[in-house]
């Protein structure tokens, strides 16, 4: 086995102790813990970088990611955000209010509106994305892209079985 980490010492405590269960989760999902700590710090200062809390990140990100003209209903952007509608409007407002965002009438539709990402707001969620990639590329340093890769492909299989 290569060096041990923290989790390598908890589990083997463990085993000592309750030799009657199997550890094997905690070695991946104790991991997975710890990174995801890491991966908020990091995410933490892009976004504090960038002048943005994470819950701008998630709207204006949506928005940018839908390309031009940058914009999305109201329901599309609860769909992408999993809030509830009434947190979906209070930051609409609190991201029109910074000038990150504006609302505008729906051309196809005189009642409803489209969220649409200003300059700004294009600028900020542009700068964060490059300040995101490296922080979590930097994080990623210790694996080469194979392992990467591989690792992703794990974590997408996982992640699908939650998905049904």
């Amino acid at each position: 086995m290569s060096e041990a980490d923290e989790v390598d010492r908890i589990v083997g405590a463990w085993t000592t102790q309750r030799p009657d269960l199997d550890f094997s989760p905690l070695e991946v999902l104790s991991r997975v813990d710890r990174l995801s700590r890491h991966l908020d710090r990091a995410r933490r200062d892009v976004f504090h970088r960038s002048d943005l809390e994470s819950w701008e990140w998630d709207v204006l990100s949506a928005l940018r990611r839908a390309g031009a003209p940058f914009q999305l209903s109201p329901k599309q952007l609860l769909q992408q955000t999993l809030v509830s509608s009434g947190t979906m409007t209070n930051r609409i407002d609190r991201l029109v209010g910074r000038r990150l965002v504006r609302r505008e009438a729906d051309p196809g539709d005189g009642r409803s509106v489209l969220v649409t990402l200003t300059d700004d707001g294009k600028v900020r969620v542009d700068a964060a994305i490059t300040r995101l990639v490296d922080a979590e590329a930097t994080l990623l340093a210790a694996l080469p892209r194979a392992d990467r890769e591989r690792l992703a492909g794990l974590l997408r299989k996982l992640s699908l079985s939650f998905d049904v």
